[in-house]
């Protein structure tokens, strides 16, 4: 029996992979440090533990509507009023199982085969499979100057008839580069005046650090939601520690929400209620755990920087966000 070509391309997930490994060394009496897993060590909130807790105590665990239960929805419209300045109505929201599965449905939502998305590198490892398995083509770019941070000609350059959309993923994983203002204005002006969609993985969005806060893509462009190319994806897990939970959601247009929603009605069906409710009481609850979430990585990468420059040859851009780094050992 023969399987899919495409489904036997797609790599497994290699932080997923070292995480497992890490598990069973652990399990074997083995003394690890796991720098692999992308999550926070601060548990989820309380708010969102009694929250999620109420709701399964109510026994009213039952199918939601596909694209989100409407107190979510009206939680995730207010913070995107708050941290974005931009109004957007019920419509404009897709809950899913996760950010990732966020961009699944975006990229199965706009990509006919052999339409690109360009990948800005480093990158996350899931966005060029997730653009396989829906037989598109993933474009790297790769900062000529071996940094982090892009050049905004060489994005322009990797632009083709086939391209669908840029990806953006800024604080970045896995370097904790924070893209300037600048890049992200020209990149929202090009998509904008080429009907390219721009993908902003927001996913990190308050983990900056330095007193530095990055303007959102949405300040770039005086088009409505219904009419930008600007979509966002933000979600629960990296900035609240509930990387378990699976909650994302995307930001978009009626219609790009309207398809999507019909994407995955076929595949999940809905969100479970209970993981709805703890998102909720995330969203609404009290907000300084984010705050002492980005005081103690900061911390945490100062230390880091510390200590790296304590070794000979070994270079490291600092990060602007995130708990990533990229350190340079290739003299070692």
């Amino acid at each position: 029996m023969s399987l899919s070509q495409v489904a036997c391309a797609i790599a497994e997930s290699p932080t997923l992979r070292l995480n497992e490994e890490a598990r069973l060394l652990r399990e074997r009496g083995e003394p690890v440090i796991h720098l692999g897993i992308g999550e926070p060590k601060n548990k989820a909130p309380i708010t969102a533990i009694l929250s999620s807790a109420a709701k399964l105590s109510s026994g009213d665990v039952k199918y939601t509507p596909t694209d989100g239960l409407p107190s979510l929805k009206k939680a995730i419209i207010r913070y995107t009023e708050e941290n974005y300045n931009r109004m957007v109505s019920p419509a404009n929201i897709i809950v899913s199982e996760g950010a990732k599965q966020s961009l699944f449905n975006i990229i199965f939502t706009l990509c006919n085969p052999q339409d690109e998305i360009i990948v800005i590198a480093p990158y996350w490892v899931s966005y060029p499979e997730i653009i396989r398995m829906v037989a598109a083509i993933p474009v790297i770019v790769t900062p000529e100057d071996g940094g982090f941070v892009p050049n905004y000609e060489e994005i322009e350059r990797a632009v083709s008839s086939y391209t669908k959309a840029i990806i953006v993923n800024s604080p970045n994983n896995p370097s904790g580069a924070v893209y300037p203002d600048e890049l992200i204005a020209k990149l929202v002006e090009l998509c904008e005046s080429r009907g390219i969609y721009l993908i902003c993985d927001d996913i990190y969005h308050k983990l900056v650090f330095d007193g530095r806060v990055p303007a959102p893509a949405y300040k770039f462009t005086n088009k409505d939601t219904e009419n930008t190319k600007v979509i966002i994806v933000n979600g629960v897990s990296k900035l609240y520690g509930m990387t378990g939970f699976r909650i994302g959601w995307a930001v978009a247009s009626k219609r790009m929400v309207e398809v999507m929603t019909n994407v995955q009605s076929q595949t999940t069906t809905c969100v479970s209620p209970v993981l709805q409710a703890a998102a909720e009481g995330a969203l609404t609850g009290m907000q300084s755990i984010v705050e002492s979430l980005r005081l103690s990585i900061q911390n945490n990468r100062d230390v880091l920087m510390k200590e790296l420059h304590s070794f000979t040859d070994v270079h490291c851009a600092k990060p602007g966000g995130t708990f990533y780094a990229l350190p340079d050992f290739r003299a070692y």
